[in-house]
This record gives C-alpha cells, structure tokens and sequence, in this order.
C-alpha cells in the first residue's frame, strides 16, 4: 500500500507521493499507468514523486499518464509546491529541482495560489503560421477562432503525429484571443489527449503571442483553459523571456492509499 495525495491545478489533476524514504525504487510503466487510469486506478494527468535533493527543498520527478518520464510539468510543478506546504517541507517560498533545472516558487498564506518561476527562452521558431518554443515542455501555438467548437483531440494528434514532431512528440495548444484574455486548448502528448489546463501550454502561448504582437517590457497574461485561470508574467526585451513565472491555483482533492 502507497499512500498518495491528488492535487488539480486549473483542472490538470495528479497524483502526489512522498518518496523521500525511497519506498518506490523503481516506477515501471505499467504502475504509473495504472495508477493515472480513471476507471481502474486513481484518475490523473501525472504521476509525481517528491524526494530528497541536497542543496534543494526537494526534487520533483514527473511521469506522463502513458507511464513514460516527462518534461517539466508547470501545473504539476505548482501541485508539486502546495504538496511540500501540506507536508511541513516548506512555508511560503522554496527552491527545488525539477528535470529541465532548478525552479523558485512562492505560495500564497492559504496555501492554494502558487507563483511558479519558469525557464528563460531565447528561442521561438515558426512552423507556417504557428509558433513553436519550449517552456520545459515542447509546444506548438496556433491561433483559431470559434476554438470551443474545435475538435481539440483529432487536430491536435493530426499535429502531434505528423512527420515533423512524431519522433519526440509534441504539445499542441489552439489559442483564441478575446482582448483581455486568451482562452486556450491543448493536445498534451503523454497524456495523448486534450487536457483540462498546461501549464508550460499557456506559457508558450503568452510569450508567442507576446511576440506576434511585438509587445516588449514587463508583459502580464490572462490566460483562461478549460479548468479555470492562469496567469503568466515576463520580461521581453525582444530576444528573450526572463523572470517568468507561471502562477495560478493548486488545491488538494483528497488523499488515499491505494495497493500496488
């Protein structure tokens, strides 16, 4: 028996375990992935250990639904924060390490609004009329219209499975602009389906549209996805992304054990 706590952030929900004693040595696929089936196992997006890191809070490793390692995780890694509250590693501010390096985070005195420092990017490319960067995650943004009618699913995997992304895979996010906010929907491979909220998704997606704008200096985006809120703030100096932090809430759902 595991015992496990389940975190949403903006609807991207995940299944949380304390590893520091390393009770879990080895994470097979088929574990992670039973463990996120919402028929048979817990329901998730993710699956995340928290464990031990000298010179860190704690380092977080994260595992894709599909049972694989994942990139870095934005919404996870804002669960991830309000979890290490819940247990007594931290108060209100932390340093830990994740995959893509080391990330700040602060939280907020009732513990469910997390500010989330993410990495610097220098580099966005086009692909047509889409834009491609990496957030910590690989993402590709195109701008529609009437985005709550798309199909999400079928267009986002045409994309993610075609010839140029099919070997690494990639996150597709459909972003519609309504003045004071973008709404977007995003196509998470590992997941391979559209998910509720992506954290590094609205990231990507601010900062393309900060660039098809020509917007520079201190740059604050609304961001609304399917399961709430984000906001996402920056510097852009025209070349690259600094002090970015993704921020938005984090609430556990409950907690549990489950047999492995």
């Amino acid at each position: 028996m595991i015992t496990f706590s389940k975190y949403q952030g903006a609807g991207n929900d995940f299944i949380l375990i304390d590893n520091r004693d390393l009770a879990i040595k080895k994470a097979p696929k088929e574990l992670i992935s039973k463990l996120c089936d919402r028929r048979f196992g817990i329901g998730g997006d993710g699956v995340m250990l928290l464990q031990k890191k000298e010179g860190f809070d704690f380092e977080m490793i994260y595992f894709n639904a599909d049972g694989r390692p994942g990139s870095m995780c934005g919404n996870g890694g804002r669960c991830m924060v309000a979890f290490a509250r819940q247990l007594g590693i931290i108060k209100n501010e932390t340093t830990f390490l994740a995959v893509d390096g080391s990330h700040y985070a602060k939280i907020s005195e009732n513990g469910t609004w997390v500010s989330l420092q993410m990495v610097e990017v220098n580099s966005i490319k086009k692909d047509g009329e889409a834009f491609v960067l990496n957030t910590g995650s690989p993402h590709y943004i195109a701008c529609t219209s009437n985005l709550n009618q798309k199909d999400v699913y079928a267009e986002g995997k045409k994309i993610r499975y075609s010839s140029n992304y099919t070997n690494e895979g990639i996150n597709v996010n459909f972003v519609e602009d309504f003045g004071d906010h973008y709404f977007v929907r995003t196509y998470e491979r590992g997941v391979e389906d559209e998910t509720y909220a992506c954290g590094t998704g609205a990231t990507a997606v601010a900062m393309a549209m900060a660039e098809q704008k020509g917007q520079t200096g201190e740059i604050n985006t609304a961001i609304a996805v399917l399961g709430g809120r984000l906001n996402v703030r920056f510097n852009y100096d025209g070349k690259t992304f600094t002090k970015v932090f993704l921020e938005g809430p984090a609430e556990l759902v409950f907690k549990g054990e489950i047999a492995i």
